[in-house]
């Protein structure tokens, strides 16, 4: 009878560890700690979108703009703009005042609590230098200067002021320069100014370093709040294949400068185990949208579009996959994924790369920004949602979710392994007909189906893994 009873126990307890285990109860692996941050870029701010107001901007400092763009509109701003973007040859409307002060007030409720922020470069209006000249056709030696560093002052303090006490990390883009779009002098007076804006909340122990690559290069590093984790910051304008110095030349010099320094920090951080974030503004890699556009030169001599002048960028983050946790790219104004992995075989197993998409609302796009979830312990980027704007002129905006990545692609992390799965089943959906490649359609300009992206689909896709003009042809070709 003793025996009986033990047994009929043992099997209604294994019942109930069973039905445990079923529902999560039990022997279940511990939740991972996450910490949520946010991620802005190609906020493209428009400081001409009241020609009325500019000469009043010039005159004040930087802390003094928001009181002046606040108030009321000139009477006759529509009209003014519009004469002056036509003049200027623009596509589009950049950020006005009111959009991005709708974006800041949505950052601060639904990034509330965020531990840190990216903003992965092009804080400026498109031709920017266009509009400050017919603004202000007699300005004095400098005055250009010294608009462009009060522009970008004023982007970065509203950010802050948004996240209180969030540290900033604040990458350069193309058109953030003081001689014009693609157009920079390394060691100049103008990095080292804004040098001092974008490292001014650093620790002192870190801000010196900061301070003197930036004013080198516009790159730095520094410490994310994660355990054995650390944020590398690039410029890589000095890269691309558009970059001609303030003088008009090619150099090379600012580019080996700046690859010869991220190795440097890589390898450092490889000795010491630790996780690398690297932020930038240009990705590497084929410009996948482009370069189908003109599918018929891809398989000739000219091949692809790249976006960057070399390879050497996406060569060197691939053979740290064991170091490189995420890259963080923009540029494109489209939200976008990749994978750069190392040309046969090579350390872990690639790097995800996240393109964030931009608040200007330029391309035609709905302004966006992203809030990730990270790993506290790993600085994996766990999940992350993308809120868009209900329209792009900030009168009665409203911000709400677009898409969750985990609950969109069922991934259970943005790491290279997740990134990859998700890129081998779109590149293998040729029609472009699974739910996940009508997502990614969907999700690419921000909350609207793009008929464009739908019709180059596979050219597209063989741009997501296959970073080399080489490796991109053999793929596209075949597709083609």
């Amino acid at each position: 009878m003793r025996r009986r009873g033990w047994a009929r126990l043992a099997a209604v307890s294994s019942a109930v560890v069973g039905l445990l285990l079923a529902s999560g109860m039990a022997g279940a692996a511990p939740a991972k700690k996450t910490m949520p941050a946010l991620m802005v870029s190609d906020i493209h701010f428009e400081p001409f979108w009241d020609p009325g107001k500019v000469t009043q901007l010039a005159a004040a400092p930087a802390s003094g703009w928001k009181a002046i763009l606040a108030g009321a509109p000139t009477a006759d701003r529509e009209a003014e703009f519009k004469t002056l973007e036509d003049k200027c040859k623009v596509r589009g409307e950049d950020t006005s005042y009111p959009l991005f002060a709708s974006s800041l007030t949505a950052m601060g409720r639904d990034a509330a609590g965020a531990k840190f922020a990216t903003v992965s470069g092009d804080l400026i209006a498109h031709a920017f230098s266009c509009k400050f000249g017919t603004m202000f056709p007699k300005a004095a030696a400098g005055a250009y200067r010294a608009f462009v560093e009060k522009t970008i002052e004023f982007v970065v303090e509203e950010l802050r002021g948004a996240l209180p006490g969030v540290p900033v990390y604040v990458a350069l883009g193309n058109n953030d320069s003081d001689c014009g779009d693609y157009k920079l002098d390394g060691h100049s007076e103008f990095l080292a100014a804004t040098g001092e804006v974008v490292t001014r909340e650093f620790a002192a122990a870190e801000r010196k370093s900061a301070l003197e690559s930036f004013a080198a290069g516009g790159y730095y590093s520094a410490g994310l709040p994660v355990k054995n984790a650390r944020l590398l910051v690039l410029n890589d304008l000095f890269m691309a294949a558009r970059y001609q110095t303030c003088g008009g030349k090619s150099d090379a010099a600012g580019a080996d400068e700046q690859l010869a320094w991220l190795e440097a920090q890589l390898t450092e951080a490889r000795n010491r185990h630790e996780k690398v974030w690297v932020m930038a503004h240009i990705p590497p890699g084929v410009d996948g949208h482009a370069s189908a556009a003109k599918a018929g030169d891809i398989c000739g001599a000219k091949g692809p579009k790249m976006f960057l002048g070399s390879e050497k960028l996406a060569e060197e983050l691939a053979a740290f996959g064991d170091v490189v946790e995420l890259a963080v790219f923009a540029h494109t104004h489209m939200d976008e994924v990749r994978v750069l992995k190392p040309e046969g075989g090579g350390a872990g197993t690639g790097v995800a790369v996240k393109l964030v998409p931009s608040i200007s609302p330029i391309d035609g796009n709905v302004p966006s920004f992203t809030i990730a979830q990270v790993d506290t312990a790993t600085a994996e980027l766990r999940d992350f949602r993308v809120l868009t704007a209900s329209n792009a002129t900030g009168a009665g905006t409203e911000w709400k979710e677009e898409y969750d990545w985990g609950k969109s692609y069922g991934e259970s992390a943005f790491s290279a392994a997740g990134v990859g799965h998700l890129i081998a089943g779109l590149e293998a959906d040729k029609d472009g007909t699974t739910a996940a490649s009508g997502a990614y359609m969907h999700h690419f300009f921000s909350g609207k189906d793009s008929p464009l992206l739908a019709l180059v689909w596979p050219l597209y896709t063989c741009a997501l893994e296959h970073d080399s003009a080489e490796a991109y042809k053999g793929c596209a070709c075949a597709a083609h």
